[in-house]
């Protein structure tokens, strides 16, 4: 008979964590996201990507190094509340939560609309409501089994963009048949130059850029459950500029190359496009396929990073307890029954409200993605700041150029933010954003504050 356990189990393996990675930044936001931020910035938007790119990863170099020293469940959100206070662990943790609640809804929604190319006469909420069962029901499955699940998933993605960067590369040296001749690499500059809209286009198109690597700091919830995480975490994380200049940067460049960046995203996805001018009849279907996989995997990554962050804050008095409850396979069972739930209820309201609201709340989902990022940086700072130099010198795994590189990081997120304030599309997500954060403030001081746990992190073994 198996115990009943009162832990998280450490069941994923450095293959899991590189592709939860993974599942979570690599979504929707790359396959149809990107022609949003290409119609800002031109083909100038590839340096968008890399400073993005480069700052996300000092951001996570950032957390990986609290990680391997304080392996925990609440993650950065107990990061923060150790070294910022409690009230900035509070709305870190809540704010993260927040966020994968909206993405999931987005993508939920659009799994049911994938669906419909397939079944136009099944109803979508009908599709809708079987992927949240059968990703909750996944959620509630040992661990390991989530960790295989994504690396499937995964996999199809990375399958499909490897496919697409060879075939695009292709068509741009030797084309392909009549639909495709040689293209070269000049429509990176023939249809209004490089840079159409000078540096303001590249920095306008920030905040999607920056949004469409949210998802990414997954990879620290997963320390408490990795068989090895001061090995794993860094291994991961190292992984992140590759990933950025391979996924984002090389895919956009071939797309940027092959069809004029003012076309992209208003004659259909530039994916099918492609695979169809290649000659594959079903190219519609074989995205589609993809484009599902892509959806499920991040929804899958998201419904685990909030219901993890869930049970870390429980432990410390910041979230209900019975979000501490755990089956006898080491899952937190009320956090994903309850965010379950919860996505029933976003998919109703999202058929109830306006388009203009739920495009507002897809927006705040930027904001809150800035937000978590600038409570990493300043609980490294601050960590920093409480270490001696002996222990800087035992940190296992550093922040490279530091402090230049994080304090540069810091400045960027603001320009980001400011970015979102500027920019007429977003401003109402800004807006939305620092009343979200003016309210969980309020709810803390109104019933959290009083009830608050002792909080230690472990020390390193």
């Amino acid at each position: 008979m198996q115990q009943p356990t009162t832990h998280l189990l450490r069941g994923l393996s450095a293959r899991h964590i590189r592709f939860i990675a993974l599942g979570s930044a690599i979504g929707t936001g790359l396959f149809y996201g990107s022609a949003a931020a290409i119609q800002l910035a031109g083909p100038a938007v590839l340096l968008a990507y890399l400073a993005g790119g480069a700052a996300v990863f000092i951001v996570m170099r950032a957390l990986g190094e609290m990680a391997v020293r304080h392996p925990i469940s609440g993650s950065f959100s107990s990061y923060a509340r150790h070294y910022l206070g409690p009230l900035a662990g509070f709305i870190t943790g809540w704010t993260y939560t927040f966020e994968m609640i909206i993405v999931c809804l987005a993508d939920v929604t659009a799994f049911g609309v994938y669906m419909g190319l397939w079944y136009p006469d099944v109803p979508r909420w009908i599709w809708v409501l079987s992927i949240i069962c059968f990703i909750g029901a996944l959620n509630l499955c040992h661990v390991r089994v989530f960790g295989e699940m994504e690396f499937w998933l995964s996999l199809i993605k990375v399958a499909a963009i490897f496919a697409m960067i060879i075939a695009g590369a292709g068509v741009i040296l030797f084309g392909f048949g009549h639909s495709f001749p040689a293209t070269g690499v000049e429509n990176l500059w023939s249809h209004g130059g490089f840079a159409p809209d000078g540096l303001g286009g590249v920095i306008a198109s920030l905040g999607i850029v920056m949004f469409a690597f949210g998802g990414i700091e997954i990879i620290d919830i997963t320390a408490a459950e990795a068989r090895d995480p001061q090995k794993v975490i860094p291994q991961a994380i190292n992984t992140i500029p590759l990933r950025i200049i391979l996924f984002y940067v090389c895919t956009l460049f071939i797309l940027m190359a092959i069809f004029p960046w003012n076309s992209i995203g208003q004659q259909g996805s530039p994916f099918v496009l492609i695979f169809d001018g290649l000659g594959l009849p079903a190219a519609a279907s074989v995205l589609n396929i993809i484009v599902i996989s892509a959806t499920i995997s991040a929804i899958n990554s998201d419904i685990f990073g909030a219901g993890r962050m869930m049970y870390g804050m429980a432990k410390e008095g910041m979230a209900p307890k019975s979000f501490l409850r755990i089956a006898s396979n080491g899952v937190p069972w009320m956090t994903v029954v309850v965010l379950t739930v919860a996505l029933l209820a976003a998919v109703v309201l999202n058929y109830l409200i306006p388009e203009q609201v739920f495009v507002l709340i897809a927006s705040l989902a930027a904001f809150a993605t800035i937000w978590v990022w600038l409570m990493i940086l300043l609980s490294h700072f601050a960590m920093r700041r409480s270490l001696s130099a002996q222990q800087r010198q035992e940190i296992r795994f550093p922040v490279p150029f530091w402090p230049v590189a994080p304090a540069i990081t810091l400045l960027f997120m603001l320009l980001v933010i400011g970015v979102l304030g500027a920019v007429a599309e977003t401003r109402l997500a800004l807006i939305a954003g620092l009343v979200w954060l003016a309210i969980l403030t309020a709810f803390y001081f109104w019933r959290i504050k009083k009830r608050l746990r002792p909080m230690v992190l472990e020390q390193p073994e």
